[in-house]
């Protein structure tokens, strides 16, 4: 899939809300895949269930961003390194649908916002999902985590791949859409939206709710397409969560949003996966 080198191409991203106290975004950029290119990363297996296994890279903040024992700057790095709860609830989810049949992934053109590890989006690619897009904050994070994660987890390239970094509110410009809210928005080299869009732990800030729902409504496909999203009821001190999310979502009246999941395991606050698509 091309070169190795590192950036595709770039445009500037604006601050939208006027305040110049605030980080801007990083301009959006395509990290590009080779399936030639070296790789280094440590890893270790996750256990999805008996029939199932996935790697994880291992990466450090301080090793990709010079520092140490953080989860979040924001404007700078937004978590991506770390492998949250949430994406494993969701790739559990998908699998046990594939595997009782109540859902293909075969020929399915996907996204998944706000990688990191971007596990769910490669188990899409093993079940035969034809495009599968991954996108998040920071392109280190695409670079030194996703990107590795993917060759360790696929023995030969088995879907159209994308690797795109930037702010909710710009990257739009650089996938598929299918805008629903206005359709002269710019949009990627080729419309139509994705029939499946992926979200795990991507609520935990309340500010960014509001970006974050408009992306899905450029990007999924309006007649067929679903989200599945995955997070914690509440992320305290943040104000986020799935139910802040969906309270949103419920208000515009354009979405049908159903709670599939629910997990309380007591290793972290209560977390939910939910469905949403269009009325």
């Amino acid at each position: 899939m091309g070169s190795s080198s590192n950036t595709l191409f770039s445009f500037s991203s604006t601050n939208n809300n006027g305040d110049s106290n605030k980080p801007s975004p990083p301009p959006c950029t395509q990290v590009l895949f080779s399936q030639s290119q070296s790789q280094s990363l440590d890893s270790d297996p996750i256990l999805i269930n008996d029939s199932l296994t996935l790697y994880k890279g291992r990466v450090s903040t301080f090793d990709v961003f010079g520092v140490s024992n953080s989860d979040l700057l924001p404007g700078k790095y937004e978590g991506g390194l770390k492998l949250w709860e949430g994406s494993l609830d969701l790739v559990r989810f998908l699998y046990t649908e594939i595997q009782k049949g109540s859902l293909s992934l075969k020929g399915m053109r996907v996204l998944e916002i706000g990688c990191g590890h971007g596990l769910p989006g490669i188990l899409t690619i093993l079940e035969g999902a034809s495009l599968v897009h991954f996108q998040d904050f920071n392109a280190e994070v695409l670079k030194c985590l996703t990107i590795p994660n993917v060759k360790r987890n696929m023995s030969k390239e088995l879907a159209e791949l994308g690797f795109f970094a930037g702010d909710w509110s710009e990257v739009h410009k650089m996938l598929l859409c299918d805008s629903i809210e206005n359709q002269t928005e710019d949009c990627g080299t080729s419309c139509g939206g994705y029939d499946l869009i992926l979200m795990a732990e991507t609520m935990y800030d309340i500010t960014s709710l509001c970006s974050l729902y408009h992306l899905i409504k450029k990007c999924m496909k309006k007649h067929g397409g679903t989200v599945y999203l995955a997070g914690k009821k509440y992320y305290f001190g943040v104000g986020g969560g799935t139910r802040q999310f969906i309270r949103m979502v419920e208000e515009d009246g354009m979405m049908e949003a159903c709670m599939i999941s629910e997990v309380t395991d007591g290793a972290s606050n209560v977390r939910e996966v939910w469905k949403l698509s269009y009325k």
